[in-house]
């Protein structure tokens, strides 16, 4: 009997997952199989998944608790994750049992995959890198954590309405969320607003008591992360908000029925949505609770499970490192001083010590206005003592930072905690340097342009501190899961498991040449075009040629980044052709996605510019196919592992100098696109490994454009002299692609004649021309699939396995659970 429930759970044969995926539709769902609805189908399938993860869960953390290994800690204020199911069961080794398993009841298994909604607990970059890491960090069997928010709306749901973005609310949970345990009886109170007071404890000791106005309680919510191999699981820990007390019967019996459940509405406001729109000052209030209400409940539990290991915090730090992704939970440094001095009774020097010596920091941009910070004002209103402990811990800082540079008040001013120019501000950025024995940047430009420009100080002061950890991508999910074919070659092609170990793809060099292998690559390559080319017809509702070259750019949309860099290059291509109807070009597809934050206007009206090219392009008879532009809406993990392995081309444009690492770039990479960039981000180590002859480079670099800068940059010059240039600017402004309306695209035009903070103009000349080489490239496609398949061959550096074993050696000092693989 204790077998069959193992196998039931556990097992793996074809045999054991279909009895399992029964038990499950009837005793778990409730459903007869001939009633069943594909709903129905995915969460029995993913029930049935679940069990099997809980089993290696259990086991990791049993010898973790055996061996006491150190824990890695990851507070992110965004994992996004992408759907389960698929990744999973890859993950598990039975992708394809399953696979044959639905086919045994003439279930679609594509159809039930596609019944997952992806959860909305994330935006971009940052939290895909999150969610690598974690699948990363399980795959290399360090046990880890990952801390965040269960946001119960996602970001917003991109719709496409007459050109412009329009955002609807993202529901992800509205049907229920069938990977997740939630843990009732888990749950700690977090403070805001009110006052504290002094007093004297039992020994005579200065201490601070938090009186809080307000006091909510952050409930846990589990889910397993598997590693590649199925060997070892760890766990994502994310914090739903809840009233200490869900209903007031006081007020419902004196006939108040809106305030007897206003606490509890006010309480899950807290969780309800991903990175609100900060531009109102309520909007600002609500991230800053967001991120101390995660990080107060991550922090809390920690000391909770350390207690109950060792029961002595005095070396806390030796069993969890704390990694900070980015500054949104930088105030755990001040947080977790406040649960060592208040809560269990430390003395400062010794907090400190502890503090100091948990945290790491994780960098992700060189913008000034992107670091940070945050109105003295709203944390005295909002977290009183936090803002205490914050003086005290400049005050101390501060002291040190004289005696290190003697006579520099300025130094001293720039180093400060407060920035006290135009209102006096937190730096939650200055806060993580202080707070952590570790500090890096995610690409080497960004780590060496992060030690001579925004963080120099600190550089200057702990040059020890600082390393390079260049991101990463997951090659389970966005090769082996995402490009089956392409995957399927590269079992045939390369010895040894390149899922684990990406570095065994460089044995794809000797084959870059062989016509036979360029065959096969291009068939796989091709299947991949045909599906995303199906996809765009049904969401989209534009017909694209597969054997046209995909041009792809899809990321957030930021001027930085400069889509409309891109969008220039469409109109010098439609102006050509209007001029000479019989010009012989490459046909081409532009395809752009990527979401605009809903308060940026600019960045709103360059997604409206997008559609309104191609709404005049696409039916232009001139063009005869030639160019096609589509906006894929909505962008997110889902269609990611669509439109990835379906480019030719990769546009990595940003500005040098502006883009921290990017992850996109590393993503098209591995499914064998070519890049056309600047020397920006991690642009730079993608052309070093691929090689100059793989790599279409263009653009001024990042000394470049400081001397551009230092010189006065005129950017109406460039249209002045670039008559391709100016004609195109002409376009816009003529109303031809605003049904005559002179006036809708002037702030964009405008901008980059009078202004171009980003520099569009400057490289706007050798970016046309870099794009020549490109269909001068894609005509010769024997030549062309070298490239691709030397792009593939020599990816291994950019696997998140790669980035996590350099974390583990150089900053978290963490070694592999014993006798797992």
């Amino acid at each position: 009997m204790a077998r069959a429930k193992e196998n039931l759970r556990t097992g793996l044969s074809r045999k054991e997952l279909n009895k399992a995926f029964e038990d499950h539709l009837i005793y778990t769902l409730g459903r007869l199989p001939e009633v069943a609805t594909p709903f129905d189908y995915y969460q029995a399938a993913a029930y049935v998944t679940r069990d099997r993860m809980m089993d290696r869960w259990i086991h990791s953390a049993r010898t973790a608790k055996h061996q006491q290994a150190r824990t890695v800690c990851y507070l992110s204020a965004e994992f996004l994750l992408g759907p389960h199911l698929g990744n999973n069961l890859l993950n598990l080794g039975i992708l394809d049992q399953v696979r044959e398993s639905a086919a045994d009841q003439n279930v679609d298994f594509e159809a039930i995959l596609a019944e997952e909604v992806e959860p909305g607990l994330g935006n971009g970059g940052l939290g895909r890198l999150a969610a690598c890491y974690m699948d990363s960090l399980a795959t290399l069997r360090i046990p880890a954590i990952g801390y965040g928010i269960r946001y119960e709306f996602g970001m917003f749901e991109q719709v496409i309405r007459d050109g412009w973005q329009v955002e609807k609310s993202d529901n992800w949970l509205r049907n229920g969320n069938p990977w997740e345990l939630q843990r009732p009886k888990l749950r700690f109170p977090v403070r805001f607003g009110g006052h504290t007071e002094s007093y004297q404890d039992d020994q005579g000791r200065y201490r601070v008591r938090w009186v809080p106005e307000e006091v909510v309680v952050g409930v846990a919510y589990d889910t397993p992360i598997l590693g590649y191999g199925g060997k070892h699981a760890n766990m994502l820990r994310l914090w739903k908000a809840e009233a200490c007390e869900t209903f007031d019967f006081q007020a419902f019996n004196v006939g108040d029925y809106y305030q007897a459940v206003e606490a509890q509405m006010a309480a899950e406001n807290l969780t309800k949505v991903l990175y609100p729109n900060d531009e109102p000052e309520v909007g600002k209030e609500l991230r800053l609770r967001q991120q101390y209400f995660f990080v107060s409940c991550a922090l809390q539990d920690m000391l909770r499970i350390h207690t109950l290991i060792s029961g002595d915090l005095t070396d806390f730090h030796a069993k969890f490192t704390v990694q900070l992704n980015d500054t949104h939970p930088a105030i755990a440094v001040a947080e977790l001083m406040r649960l060592l001095l208040d809560d269990h009774g430390m003395g400062w020097e010794q907090a400190w010590d502890i503090t100091r010596r948990t945290f790491a920091y994780t960098n992700h941009t060189l913008l000034p206005e992107a670091l940070e910070t945050w109105p003295v004002e709203l944390f005295e209103r909002l977290l009183p003592r936090l803002l205490e402990i914050i003086y005290e811990i400049n005050r101390r800082f501060l002291d040190e930072v004289r005696i290190h540079f003697i006579d520099d008040p300025e130094r001293v001013r720039r180093l400060s905690l407060i920035d006290e120019d135009g209102g006096r501000r937190i730096r939650m950025a200055n806060l993580a340097c202080v707070g952590s024995y570790a500090i890096n940047g995610v690409a080497r430009l960004h780590t060496e342009l992060l030690k001579s420009t925004v963080l120099k100080d600190f550089h200057d002061l702990w040059p020890e501190k600082f390393s390079n950890k260049t991101n990463g991508v997951s090659p389970r999910r966005f090769l082996a899961l995402s490009n089956p074919a392409l995957a399927g070659l590269l079992d045939e092609a390369v010895e040894g498991d390149w899922r684990y170990d990406l570095d065994r793809l460089r044995q794809l060099e000797a084959l870059a040449d062989d016509a036979a292998f360029q065959e096969r690559w291009q068939a796989a390559q091709d299947a991949a075009k045909a599906g995303l080319a199906r996809l765009i017809a049904r969401r989209v509702g534009v017909t694209v040629d597969p054997a046209s070259l995909f041009d792809v750019q899809v990321k957030r949309i930021h001027e930085y980044k400069r889509q409309h860099l891109n969008v220039l290059h469409v109109l010098t291509l439609y102006h050509r052709l209007k001029h000479d109807p019989g010009l012989d070009l490459v046909p081409r597809t532009f395809i752009f996605g990527g979401k605009a934050a809903p308060g940026y206007h600019m960045a709103k009206l360059i997604i409206k510019l997008i559609n309104a090219v191609a709404e005049v392009v696409n039916h232009d008879p001139d063009v005869a196919g030639r160019l096609k532009v589509v906006f894929f809406p909505n962008f997110n993990v889902s269609s990611a592992q669509h439109i990835y392995p379906a480019a030719d081309l990769s546009e990595q444009i940003s500005t040098a100098g502006m883009e921290a690492s990017g992850t996109g770039n590393m993503k098209f990479m591995l499914n064998g696109a070519l890049t056309i960039g600047t020397l920006d981000g991690a642009n730079v180590e993608i052309r070093e490994e691929a090689g100059p002859d793989n790599f279409f480079l263009f653009g001024l670099t990042v000394e470049q454009l400081g001397q551009l800068r230092a010189a006065g940059y005129r950017p109406w010059e460039c249209w002045r002299d670039d008559p391709e240039l100016g004609a195109v600017l002409d376009l816009i402004d003529s109303g031809l692609f605003s049904h005559g309306d002179r006036e809708l695209f002037k702030p964009i035009t405008d901008s980059l004649r009078h202004c171009d903070p980003f520099f569009l103009m400057a490289d706007y000349r050798t970016y046309v021309d870099t794009q020549n080489e490109v269909s001068h490239a894609f005509g010769d496609r024997r030549h062309w699939r070298r490239m691709s398949i030397l792009n593939t061959a020599r990816v291994g550096k950019f696997s998140s396995d790669r980035a996590i074993r350099e974390y583990c050696e150089d900053i978290w000092k963490v070694s592999p659970l014993e006798g797992q693989r």
